[in-house]
């Protein structure tokens, strides 16, 4: 290979390795891999969820991953968190997000299975009755969300601030404004 085309390779290489650092960066891609309630929140879309989430009985003992992920094993896990990750990030990044949240049948599978395993005692109750052909939300629609579903039906929610686009690494060191002299 040339000299200059290999210099082009490697300029190439260095420029989409940055890129790809820098876009994981502003993403806070590393914050999926928790079980951090914060992290549903990096996109403004799923403000009400967290906010009424927050104030449910289910925020003293559950994150929003207890509920809407798999926990059978850590691989269904963390390929559910993937797919359905990447799906809202390219809905929300092409302006395609509903300002609705609904699940979607994939997600209501993973969301009935968890409501079974955190309740398996009133389910069990229930089937001693003959009643387990429903889905928990079909009776329970607003455990834990309530009624507010959408942004505009929780215009000041009180949740943590999203955080600066820039990377610490671009921010300025001192917060004093620059002298502009002659």
């Amino acid at each position: 290979m040339p000299g200059r085309l290999r210099l082009a390779c490697f300029v190439s290489l260095g420029l989409c390795a940055g890129m790809a650092f820098y876009l994981a960066q502003v993403s806070e891609a590393v914050s999926y891999l928790s079980d951090d309630p914060r992290a549903c929140i990096n996109c403004h879309i799923m403000v009400p969820e967290y906010a009424s989430w927050q104030h449910s009985s289910h925020a003293r003992v559950a994150t929003c991953n207890d509920c809407h992920v798999p926990h059978d094993n850590v691989f269904r896990k963390y390929y559910f968190k993937a797919m359905d990750g990447s799906r809202h990030s390219a809905l929300f990044t092409l302006r395609r997000e509903r300002q609705v949240i609904f699940a979607i049948p994939a997600s209501q599978d993973v969301i009935q299975e968890n409501c079974v395993r955190c309740h398996e005692h009133t389910v069990s109750t229930m089937a001693q009755h003959g009643s387990t052909d429903r889905k928990c939300i079909e009776c329970h629609r607003e455990a834990p969300h309530g009624r507010s579903h959408s942004l505009s039906s929780t215009p000041n929610a009180a949740v943590p601030p999203l955080g600066p686009v820039v990377t610490p690494l671009l921010r300025r060191s001192d917060h004093s404004p620059r002298e502009v002299g002659p």
